[in-house]
């Protein structure tokens, strides 16, 4: 319970994301212009014959959060001989409809991104579209763009192809409840027991997934569980924060949206064509990972290294699984931001750390962010054996664009929560917490307590403290307008 009205809490904080999005540089509203186009495009782009490949009979489904409509992709298995499997991954041919440089490409041109607020969602393309007509929706028929992946029985990518192709989603399914049927500790989805043989195909999947995993952590790929908070909300009213963790269905959409990723990367390579990469660079604070992983009985190289750092990691887990997630938070902090990056035939970026992947372009979500529906239309052009989609010097300001616009969309989110977790502290000023310092440099130092999951600023205090540090800290104000929590350090 807060000190506000609880009947407008959602209204109050959609005048805050709405005023956050404006003051960041993000355009809230269609233009009259975008919505004039809108009004033409009455029905999803016609099924193509020709190259375009029927796949509507496969078992295709999507698994997303509980309450998503814009469905970006689709995932089916399918088993080979000697332990081999094909993994296919549809993704919402979004470029067939948005046309480059109409008004609505524009819009998502300039944000670059949808962006998922606590009380409102403002989608980067219209809800007509990345709801329904872009969506990959249930029992609906659609084109989408196939990445095709043969994957040995060790886990090993043995190649990959990529395509148009029409499908049809035959279960919309919610990670919840996947997880909870995966895990054993929940019945049988109806949506999965509905379709013949989708319960088989999922079952692989999570298999087929899991060794994916196996492999990537091979060769480095960092074990990272943080407890991202999420606002609840009963009508109106903010009745919490609730954090949302890891699980098998998310596992395996996240392993194989990374797989896809790669194969798009290597595919615009192997047309001699440019590509945005996403790469996280070399930790810009491994001093200061190597200083935490010292602090916990473990000694990692001067130089970064991903693979004994995910050891450290692991052995992490095992021994404090509770306590991991503080630990995963620091490390994600100190590995610092990704960005966006040009590849230009014949030359080389640098990769992604965390995932311990050289070649990645986003590519599986072109409803929502910008630069995977660019990297489609490259897909596209490579398909067709047409020039890029883009020149070069063009995919390097969008490049840019989109790691800035990427940054300010997540602040935008951050303040909202923050503003959320304000409004459920309101009457809790002069308690005490325990909190882990989750920044620290010149512009300030800053804490997360557990509840609710939320960071605040270390007002007082903050002396001789770094990132990964504990101590106890006394909440001292909030400002739920400007989404403020002040703490200062409770000293022994």
């Amino acid at each position: 319970m807060t000190n506000s009205n609880d009947s407008q809490n959602r209204s109050l904080l959609q005048r805050i994301a709405r005023r956050a999005m404006l003051d960041k540089g993000l355009v809230p509203d269609f233009s009259p212009q975008a919505l004039a186009e809108l009004d033409g495009i009455r029905e999803p782009v016609a099924l193509a014959g020709g190259q375009v490949r029927d796949l509507r009979n496969l078992a295709w489904c999507s698994i997303d959060n509980d309450d998503s409509r814009d469905l970006d992709q689709l995932t089916v298995a399918e088993a080979m001989p000697n332990g081999d499997a094909k993994i296919l991954v549809a993704i919402a041919d979004v470029d067939s409809v948005v046309k480059s440089r109409s008004a609505i490409d524009e819009h998502a041109r300039h944000n670059t991104t949808s962006v998922y607020t606590a009380a409102q969602i403002f989608p980067m393309l219209p809800e007509k579209l990345s709801t329904d007509l872009t969506s990959l929706n249930f029992e609906s028929d659609r084109q989408a763009m196939v990445m095709e992946m043969a994957i040995a029985g060790d886990g090993t990518l043995q190649g990959s192809d990529i395509y148009r192709a029409v499908v049809n989603n035959h279960a919309k399914l919610a990670y919840n409840g996947v997880a909870a049927w995966l895990e054993n500790s929940g019945p049988t989805p109806r949506e999965i027991a509905a379709f013949k043989g989708l319960e088989e195909n999922l079952r692989l999947q999570d298999c087929i997934a899991q060794k994916l995993k196996t492999v990537r952590h091979v060769h480095g790929a960092l074990d990272l569980e943080t407890l991202e908070a999420r606002p609840v909300f009963e009508g109106d009213e903010l009745t919490g924060l609730e954090a949302e963790k890891a699980s098998r269905a998310k596992s395996i959409i996240e392993d194989f949206m990374i797989a896809a990723n790669g194969v798009t990367a290597r595919f615009l390579a192997s047309k001699h064509l440019p590509s945005l990469r996403r790469v996280v660079r070399t930790p810009k604070r491994w001093d200061r990972i190597v200083e935490l992983a010292l602090q916990h009985g473990s000694r990692l190289p001067k130089d970064p290294d991903s693979m004994a750092l995910e050891q450290f990691l692991i052995r992490m887990k095992a021994a404090d699984p509770v306590r991991f997630p503080d630990l995963s938070l620091s490390v994600i902090k100190l590995l610092g931001p990704g960005e966006y990056v040009v590849e230009i035939p014949g030359n080389s970026v640098a990769g992604h750390f965390g995932l311990a992947v050289k070649d990645y372009a986003h590519a599986t979500a072109p409803n929502r962010r910008f630069p995977d529906l660019v990297t489609q239309r490259l897909l596209g052009a490579a398909i067709a054996g047409h020039p890029s989609a883009y020149a070069v010097n063009e995919l390097e300001a969008l490049a840019k664009h989109c790691t800035q616009m990427e940054d300010a969309a997540k602040k935008v989110e951050r303040q909202v929560v923050k503003s959320a977790a304000a409004l459920l502290l309101e009457s809790r000023i002069g308690e005490m917490f325990d909190a882990l310092v989750t920044g620290a440099s010149q512009k300030g130092t800053w804490v997360r307590i557990a509840n609710p999951p939320v960071e605040g600023r270390l007002s007082r205090g903050f002396e001789g403290l770094d990132v990964g540090n504990r101590l106890r800290v006394k909440l001292m104000s909030t400002n739920v307008d400007r989404g403020f929590i002040d703490f200062e350090a409770v000293r022994k």
